[in-house]
C-alpha cells in the first residue's frame, strides 16, 4: 500500500477513534474528572430546567429559620429539642429526623428526654463523618448504628468523625451528615454508605427509611449516589419551628410524614452549593434525597435506561455518517450537519439524563466538537489537494465545466482508467506540408497556432476532451472523463463549428493573397478504455479503443471524398440532433469488413 494511499485512511480512521473515545470515555463510572468537562455544568441545567414545583406530601420540614430564632433566641435548650420531637411524634409523624449535631450534653432533662425519645421512638440522630485528611483527625462525641455489613466499593473512607454524646449511645438509629462536593464545590452526589475503622454507616436519609418508611430498605449497588433533585425548593412543605412550638401547626399537617429537622439559617445551618441554587440550606439537599429515595420505594423514580451506551452509539451513527459525508459534502455543509446533530442530541440528553445518573451528557458534544474542529479542516483540506492535483491535470484539455461538474462527481480517482462510451473527433489540416514549405520559420509556427486555435476552440466550447496535438491537427473525444448521453451530438456540433472557424480563417487568409485551407475531420463512437496513462514521471489522460482507431482512419479517407466531415456508423446509431448522408460503404486500413460511412448533411 502507497504512502499516498495509506495516510489519508489512516488519518480518518484515527480521527473516527478518538471521537469515539472522547465520547465513551466520561461514560466510564471511574473516568478521571478531566474527561468529564462540561458535562456536569450541562446536567446542572438540565435538572434545573426539569425541577417541578409538584408538592410532595410524604415530607415535612421543620425549619429553625431566622424568625424562629428571633422568637426563640440560639443556643436552644435539649428541652426545647425535645419538645419539638414529641409534638412531631404525638402529631403522627412516621419518623423523625434531627439534623443537628450533639456532641456535647447540655441540659440533663432535656439530655434525658432525648435519649428515650431516640432508644424507643421513631427518631434518628445525626453524626457527621469528615472524609478530608487532616494533620489531626477530627474525633468528637461517639460514633454510632455502624455495622460490620460489607459496603459497596465506591463506599467513600471516612478520615474522622463528630459524633453525639455519651447519653445517646443507646440511641437505635444514626445518620451521616457528612457531605462529598464535587470538585467545583456543588454537592450532587451523597454517600449513601460510608467506612469508617471497618464499620458502615448509613447517611442520614438512609437511616431514616430503614426506621420509619415502613419498607425495607434495597441494598445500595452503588454507596456514592447522585442526588435527585426532582423537585424545586418550593415543593416542599416547610414549617417554621417557632410555629410548631407555639402550636400554630395542627397534626393534620404532621401526620404520616417523615419529617426532616434543621435549620436554614445562615447563622447556625449549614449552605451548600447544588444544581438547583449556588447556596442552599443542607436540610433541603438532605429533602431532596430524601423524596428521591421515596419516588424509587413507590415506584415513581424515572425509569432506568442505558443512557451511556446510547450516546456512544449515538456519537458512532454520527461519526459513520460523516465518514460518509465529510468527503461528499462541503466544510459549511458538513458544519451544518454537525451543529444540527449537537442539537439533536441535546434534545435527546435532556430526555435521557434523569433516566441514567452515571450519563455524561456533554460528552457527545465533546465529539462533535472534535470532528467540526478536526475531521472537518482535515477533509477540506484533502478536497483542497485533491482539487489542485486534478485541476492541474485536467486543465490542459478538459473543458471548464467538466472539470467542475467533475470534482462535484466526488469520484474517488477520477482519472482512473475506465470503460466509457466516448465519441472521437479527429481533425487535420490538408495539405500542411505543402502550406509551410515555402514559409520563414515564424510564419509556419503562427499557421500552424491559428489552425490549432480553430480546432480548440469548439472543443472545449463543446465539453470536450482535448487528447493531445497531433503537428497540425488534434485528437478529442467526449464522455469522458465524465459520462455523458450526448457525447454523439456534442462532438458533431463542435465538427461544425470547426468547419465554420476554418472557413472564417481560411476566408481571412484569402484576402491576404494566400492560399485557403482545407480541414479534413473523423468522427466515430463506441467502448473504449479512458483514463490516465503512464508513468510516475509522465502521464497523459487519454481514450483507447478500436472506435478511436477507426475515427483515425476515417479522417485519413476523408481525403478521398468532397466533404470534409466523415462520420461512422456507431456515431450515427449514438446521435440525436444530427441528419446525416450516406456515402456507401469503404473497406478500412485494418478492418475486416467493408464500413457503412456518413458524413453531416448541410444545414438549411
Amino acid at each position: 500500500m502507497s504512502t499516498r494511499f495509506s495516510f489519508p485512511v489512516v488519518s480518518r480512521s484515527l480521527i473516527a477513534v478518538v471521537a469515539v473515545l472522547l465520547c465513551a470515555l466520561p461514560q466510564w463510572p471511574a473516568a478521571p474528572d478531566w474527561s468529564r468537562w462540561g458535562g456536569e455544568w450541562l446536567r446542572d441545567r438540565f435538572v434545573r430546567l426539569q425541577a417541578t414545583d409538584l408538592p410532595d406530601q410524604r415530607i415535612l420540614v421543620v425549619d429553625i429559620d431566622e424568625s424562629s430564632l428571633a422568637r426563640y433566641p440560639w443556643p436552644w435548650s435539649r428541652s426545647r429539642l425535645a419538645d419539638l420531637v414529641e409534638l412531631l411524634i404525638e402529631g403522627g409523624a412516621r419518623g423523625v429526623a434531627l439534623d443537628i449535631l450533639q456532641e456535647k450534653p447540655a441540659d440533663a432533662e432535656g439530655d434525658a428526654r432525648l435519649a428515650m425519645l431516640a432508644q424507643h421512638g421513631p427518631l434518628v440522630l445525626a453524626q457527621m463523618l469528615d472524609y478530608q485528611p487532616r494533620a489531626l483527625p477530627l474525633r468528637g462525641g461517639l460514633l454510632g448504628g455502624g455495622s460490620n455489613a460489607a459496603a459497596p466499593a465506591d463506599a467513600p473512607q471516612a478520615t474522622g468523625y463528630i459524633g453525639n454524646h455519651a447519653g445517646l449511645k443507646q440511641s437505635r438509629y444514626f445518620g451521616n451528615i457528612g457531605v462529598l462536593p464535587d470538585s467545583d464545590g456543588v454537592l450532587r452526589q451523597l454517600p449513601l454508605l460510608s467506612r469508617y475503622q471497618n464499620q458502615t454507616y448509613p447517611t442520614l436519609t438512609r437511616a431514616l427509611l430503614a426506621c420509619c418508611s415502613g419498607s425495607a430498605v434495597p441494598p445500595a449497588d452503588r454507596a456514592l449516589q447522585r442526588i435527585g433533585y426532582r423537585r424545586s425548593w418550593d415543593a416542599y412543605d416547610v414549617a417554621k419551628a417557632a410555629d410548631l412550638l407555639d402550636g400554630r401547626i395542627d397534626a393534620d399537617g404532621i401526620a404520616g410524614r417523615l419529617v426532616l429537622i434543621g435549620s436554614s439559617s445562615l447563622s447556625i445551618g449549614d449552605r451548600v452549593a447544588t444544581p438547583l441554587a449556588p447556596s442552599s440550606a443542607g436540610l433541603l439537599v438532605h429533602a431532596a434525597a430524601l423524596s428521591a429515595a421515596l419516588d424509587e420505594q413507590d415506584g415513581l423514580a424515572p425509569r432506568p435506561l442505558p443512557g451511556r451506551w446510547l450516546a456512544v452509539l449515538y456519537t458512532l451513527a454520527i461519526v459513520l455518517l460523516t465518514s460518509f459525508t465529510l468527503p461528499r459534502l462541503s466544510a459549511a455543509a458538513n458544519a451544518v450537519l454537525l451543529g444540527a446533530s449537537a442539537l439533536l442530541w441535546l434534545g435527546l440528553a435532556y430526555t435521557l439524563t434523569p433516566h441514567d445518573p452515571l450519563l455524561a451528557p456533554a460528552a457527545p458534544l465533546m465529539s462533535t466538537l472534535f470532528l467540526l474542529a478536526v475531521a472537518v479542516p482535515f477533509h477540506w483540506q484533502q478536497a483542497q489537494q485533491r482539487s489542485r492535483q486534478l485541476l492541474g491535470t485536467l486543465r490542459q484539455y478538459v473543458a471548464k465545466d467538466v472539470v467542475d461538474e467533475l470534482l462535484r462527481s466526488n469520484l474517488q480517482d477520477p482519472l482512473a482508467p475506465r470503460l466509457l462510451e466516448v465519441t472521437t473527433l479527429i481533425a487535420d489540416m490538408e495539405g500542411y506540408t505543402t502550406q509551410v514549405e515555402s514559409l520563414p520559420l515564424d510564419a509556419a509556427a503562427r499557421l500552424t497556432t491559428d489552425f490549432l486555435d480553430c480546432l480548440t476552440r469548439p472543443v472545449l466550447a463543446q465539453q470536450g476532451t482535448l487528447d493531445k496535438y497531433t503537428g497540425d491537427g488534434l485528437v478529442a473525444f467526449w464522455g469522458a472523463p465524465l459520462p455523458n448521453a450526448e457525447h454523439a451530438d456534442l462532438a458533431l456540433d463542435a465538427a461544425r463549428q470547426i468547419l465554420q472557424e476554418v472557413a472564417a480563417f481560411s476566408a481571412q487568409r484569402a484576402r491576404q493573397g494566400l492560399p485557403p485551407l482545407r480541414v479534413r475531420i473523423g468522427i466515430e463512437s463506441g467502448p473504449a478504455m479512458a483514463g490516465d496513462y503512464g508513468t510516475s514521471q509522465r502521464s497523459i489522460y487519454t481514450a483507447v479503443g478500436d472506435s478511436v482507431n477507426t475515427a483515425a482512419r476515417l479522417e485519413q479517407a476523408a481525403r478521398d471524398y468532397p466533404h470534409d466531415v466523415i462520420v461512422g456508423p456507431g456515431t450515427v446509431a449514438r446521435a440525436r440532433r444530427h441528419r446525416f448522408l450516406a456515402l456507401g460503404e469503404r473497406q478500412l486500413r485494418g478492418k475486416e469488413k467493408p464500413l457503412q460511412l456518413y458524413t453531416l448533411e448541410a444545414q438549411p
